[in-house]
């Protein structure tokens, strides 16, 4: 997932608004532990009238698991398999989902999973479910491109065939590809699905009945009483949209908003203090990083790109631009991505393998003066405006520049503008660099790079400037079509080896996934699961 405003899903990632919020005062910077690292809070044993909870994004557009990746949506809808706190997957309402031969996969299905209205959980709905997704406009396409038919195989089962084997398909699953939708009624609301208007129709803990969501104000859920897993302990989880971050820091600290993933770093010592909660660091998979745009020009000259990232202190970044809730990381997929995955031992040896970064203004320096570019212009970053994490971003890089001979200039877009840069070429003319923040919402490691390395009509839909590599696109379909774990990692990690050091994406630094609850309540997920996992099955009081 690349965020900062909503973007285009991919193989396992899907897109969200994730602009970041204005930061509130500053505290303590000491460095966290990794046993201060929490997936989740221990389940709740008493039930809460109510939970007011912010989604610090912002209102979504939509609530339609194929075109949205709010935090909302995975206390609705189901995912045919569940991801787990800690990055693992289980069953969710498919009992089993697993390969009978290379080509084919089966998912069987609960048989007591019933919709909100009663109805049940057909095979029926599971097609019609994943068959969405075949659709380019789905945010999860590019997950069922091998897939050649979806057929119901039984009353309670369900058959995927495949054109070739897909290692990405099983981890997809688990996160909105495998979110489940009533078929009568998507049918019946069209367009409108998942919208204020129409509705939804899903079989997960908290149900959205009419009326339910108010436009410009909040969206309120109540608990399905029916849930196959035991209903919620809260009877109604209503949303809100603080999106300025000190507003939400003193509603969070005073008690008036109970609840907040992805609160600001720059609000530590705010959220640290006393107040009405805890501040909760939890693994994440979500990066801050920086990238080219063009495929002319010195941004698309990896040798820039290197002498920039040679010229930034990670330590100073994280402490300056994370208030210190972050770690250092050498590239754009995280050991948290695959530390739960059978093959995590390769992933971990070809990780550990990659060059720590390292601050050697010498040899950047040289990198700029042997450079064949013109750098008579400056160099532009965009960033969107307001944005506190990204606007220190830039101006980290744009003092690096200046230390080693590359004058940058910041160029700040509203919103609109910001988010058309990732839709529209024309949007990215006169930039050279943008600054983002990426995640992975499920285990897969193959997406991510993809679309930053891969051709443009192979799924390298971010892969603005014009990278080209046999090597690591043949790598990365063998990755993907292996029929084996073992085979698939190391093909993996071969690719990696190559396309690390061209940074594609200058990589800044890991940030935790940071969750703000009220000290009355527990039973949160409280990593970057929480993009897939039903985060408030098990809220309530402690």
């Amino acid at each position: 997932m690349l965020s900062a405003l909503a973007l285009g899903g991919a193989v396992l990632l899907a897109a969200t608004a994730c602009a970041p919020r204005d930061g509130g005062s500053a505290g303590a910077k000491e460095a966290v532990s990794e046993d201060r690292l929490v997936t989740s809070l221990p389940p709740a044993e008493s039930a809460v009238e109510e939970v007011t909870w912010s989604v610090v994004e912002g209102e979504p557009a939509t609530l339609d698991p194929g075109a949205s990746a709010t935090v909302i949506i995975p206390n609705l809808c189901d995912n045919l398999l569940r991801l787990q706190p800690d990055f693992s997957i289980e069953p969710g309402v498919a009992t089993s989902a697993e390969w009978v031969d290379p080509v084919t996969f089966v998912i069987d299905i609960r048989d007591d999973v019933t919709f909100w209205d009663g109805t049940p959980l057909t095979a029926d709905d599971v097609v019609y479910s994943l068959q969405r997704n075949q659709n380019p406009a789905s945010q999860w396409y590019a997950a069922f491109v091998l897939i050649s038919s979806i057929e119901k195989t039984g009353e309670h089962q369900v058959t995927v065939r495949f054109n070739a084997p897909d290692t990405t398909f099983r981890d997809a699953i688990a996160g909105g590809a495998g979110a489940v939708i009533s078929k009568a009624y998507g049918e019946q609301a069209g367009p409108a699905l998942g919208t204020s208007e129409g509705g939804l129709m899903c079989t997960g803990p908290y149900k959205l009945e009419a009326g339910g969501w108010k436009p410009g104000s909040e969206i309120v859920t109540t608990a399905n009483e029916d849930y196959w897993d035991g209903a919620p302990l809260v009877e109604t989880l209503r949303y809100v949209f603080v999106t300025d971050g000190s507003t939400l820091a003193t509603a969070l600290t005073e008690g008036e908003i109970d609840g907040a993933y992805n609160v600001p770093p720059g609000s530590r010592g705010a959220f640290e203090g006393d107040g009405a909660g805890t501040l909760i660091l939890g693994p994440s998979t979500a990066s801050y990083s920086f990238g080219p745009v063009a495929s002319e020009g010195p941004a698309a000259d990896p040798n820039i790109r290197r002498a920039l990232s040679l010229a930034i202190d990670r330590e100073k970044y994280i402490d300056t631009v994370l208030n210190g809730l972050g770690e250092v990381q050498k590239t754009i997929v995280p050991p948290f991505t695959f530390n739960q995955t059978e093959a995590r031992e390769i992933y971990q040896a070809g990780y550990d393998a990659l060059e720590e970064p390292k601050v050697d203004l010498e040899l950047a320096k040289q990198l700029v003066e042997e450079s064949d570019e013109d750098l008579s212009r400056p160099l532009v970053i965009a960033v969107p405006a307001g944005a506190k994490e990204f606007q220190q971003t830039a101006a980290i890089v744009q003092s690096a520049g200046e230390q080693i001979g590359l004058d940058i200039e910041i160029d700040e877009k509203q919103p609109s503008d910001f988010g058309a840069m990732f839709y529209e070429p024309s949007a990215r003319e006169g930039v050279d660099f943008v600054a983002t923040q990426g995640y992975l919402e499920t285990p897969g490691v193959i997406g991510y790079p993809s679309l930053f390395v891969l051709p443009p009509d192979e799924g390298g839909v971010f892969n603005w400037s014009g990278y080209a590599n046999e090597e690591v696109t043949a790598h990365l379909q063998a990755a993907r079509t292996a029929t084996d774990a073992q085979t698939a990692a190391e093909e993996f990690v071969a690719a990696q080896e190559i396309f690390a050091p061209d940074l594609l994406q200058v990589t800044l630094a890991g940030s935790y996934q940071l969750t703000y609850l009220s000290d009355e309540l527990t039973g949160a997920v409280t990593s970057v699961a929480m993009y897939s996992s039903p985060w408030g099955l098990r809220l309530g009081a402690k």
